[in-house]
């Protein structure tokens, strides 16, 4: 008999939206001028949402700007070594 195999657990709302996130901070152009602007949707979760913003704004050398429109403009810099 074959074996079945198990799918992998779909993922977690926090985990879909840390995904994307990344994606737009990960971009090039983002990259470039070191900002992004975080979308906040619908869909998106209010305890997941808290969660990531909690995190980044906990991050070193990231500012976050929240919007009236419920968008996060992200900003940082990259310390010199040395």
């Amino acid at each position: 008999m074959a074996k079945k195999t198990a799918s992998p657990p779909a993922p977690k709302p926090y985990e879909v939206l840390a995904m994307r996130l990344q994606r737009v901070i990960n971009c090039p152009a983002a990259q470039r001028s070191k900002t992004a602007l975080l979308e906040r949707l619908e869909s998106d979760p209010d305890d997941a949402w808290d969660r990531v913003m909690e995190e980044l704004g906990d991050t070193d050398n990231v500012t976050l700007a929240f919007r009236d429109d419920g968008n996060v403009q992200i900003f940082w810099t990259v310390p010199q070594e040395g």
